[in-house]
């Protein structure tokens, strides 16, 4: 059976999806305070945030609800906007710097005040380590507690040092860790869809298939699909990596990299136990990073390998395996039953780009999340509807001051220069 270019990737997430009900494609002329492209967490989040500050909401979605990013990533719930923003003083000052730590927090809490509060199914569970993969790692991590000190982090954090890693992963691989319970892990899937299903119980209505063709700027943007357009008086672009050429000013400063995850056979409770003793969530520091977790079922979610080149492995198992048994040699007899990749959005100075466009200024776009868009996708939503609602965020204007650059070459040169960047940066990681 041929399957369709809007259907979801075969992922373990589709296997154990919630309800997933068929929304149709616009099929008319209507008109909303707000429009919305893009249906993943940015999008509906988003559209969330504007009905409960009573805006009318459309949301158009190219293909499925969650059929991007946020449906099939890694599923690590983990603070921080990102890399360390303290480098960005120069832009926004101290006060801006503590403003953007603090919002790596509050966004976390944010995406767990949600699910209880609507009492989402999506396996939420708290808990994550941080490894070290190098002694000089390890010995940052402590500058690392003492920033959470600072900001009054109420979680528990622990360092355990190398010869104690057993107690937290079944791999002779780390220099240490760091845990934090603050941070956890959960199945994407199946929270983008539960809170699609909260926006249309607050009045937002969702079109899927309905692919934007053009938008027409003025007082009143006009978002023209193939069976209707869209007139309203703000909109929203959250595209990310799916934004293509739909606005050009936004398309050149992120770049759409691939992104790998493969899922075992369901392993016994005791061999779980023994890789995951106290199923957290894991992430090394590694350029090229692997991060793994167990599923509610006790498969091994394993994920990482970031490719800049724009080609997909043509066997993502067979790829990402050796990973996998380099982390867990243990694992060379356990079954490999999925294995999906997609894109995810990638910046230049790795931090999301959040505003407003210049020229049009009621246009809104929240993008490139560089692998930390779980947790940052609900905090710039709510951003986006303080300064569409409101007409001014705080946040909103923090995130703006940041400036980002475009990246150099030209849609066909961009991502053979970005990869030949990453692999200096590989090299180094080796020799140094």
């Amino acid at each position: 059976m041929n399957r369709s270019s809007s259907d979801h990737a075969r992922s373990y997430y589709l296997a154990s999806a919630n309800a997933m009900p068929r929304r149709p494609a616009l099929g008319a002329d209507l008109t909303a305070d707000v429009c919305v492209i893009g249906g993943g967490f940015t999008g509906v989040n988003t559209a969330i945030e504007l009905a409960q500050r009573g805006l009318s909401v459309i949301l158009l979605e190219a293909r499925r609800i969650g059929w991007g990013a946020s449906g099939r990533n890694g599923g690590q719930l983990i603070r921080g906007i990102g890399h360390d923003v303290s480098g960005f003083a120069k832009y926004v000052g101290e006060e801006g710097v503590r403003y953007l730590q603090q919002a790596g927090i509050d966004s976390v809490a944010l995406v767990g005040e949600r699910i209880r509060e609507y009492g989402i199914d999506c396996d939420l569970r708290w808990g994550f380590c941080e490894l070290a993969n190098t002694p000089a790692q390890f010995a940052a991590f402590q500058g690392e507690l003492e920033s959470l000190a600072a900001l009054g982090y109420a979680p528990e954090t622990r360092l355990v040092a190398s010869q104690d890693m057993a107690q937290v992963v079944g791999s002779g691989l780390y220099a240490g860790g760091l845990v934090d319970m603050g941070s956890g892990h959960l199945h994407p899937l199946n929270l983008v869809l539960g809170e699609a299903a909260l926006a249309e119980s607050l009045g937002v209505r969702i079109f899927e298939n309905s692919p934007v063709l053009e938008l027409i700027h003025g007082d009143t943007v006009q978002v023209r699909c193939a069976s209707g357009t869209v007139r309203a008086g703000n909109l929203v672009l959250a595209c990310n990596a799916h934004l293509e050429e739909l606005e050009p000013k936004l398309s050149g400063k992120v770049l759409p990299a691939g992104s790998y995850i493969i899922a075992t056979e369901p392993l016994s409770v005791e061999v779980a136990d023994q890789l995951i003793p106290q199923n957290l969530a894991l992430c090394d520091q590694k350029v090229g990073l692997d991060y793994y977790r167990l599923s509610a079922d006790r498969r091994l979610l394993f994920g990482g390998a970031c490719h800049y080149s724009g080609r997909d492995p043509v066997d993502i198992a067979g790829y990402m395996r050796p990973k996998m048994l380099k982390v867990f040699p243990q694992l060379v007899d356990t079954a490999i039953e999925f294995q999906w990749g997609g894109k995810i959005g990638i910046t230049a100075n790795r931090f999301p780009q959040v505003g407003r466009l210049k020229q049009h200024p009621n246009v809104f776009y929240a993008q490139g999340y560089s692998g930390h868009g779980l947790n940052v996708t609900h905090w710039c939503a709510r951003l986006l509807a303080e300064g569409i609602h409101a007409g001014q965020s705080k946040g909103l204007d923090i995130f703006s001051q940041v400036p980002h650059m475009t990246f150099p070459g030209g849609k066909v040169l961009r991502s053979p220069l970005l990869a030949l960047g990453m692999l200096w940066y590989r090299v180094r990681e080796m020799v140094g």
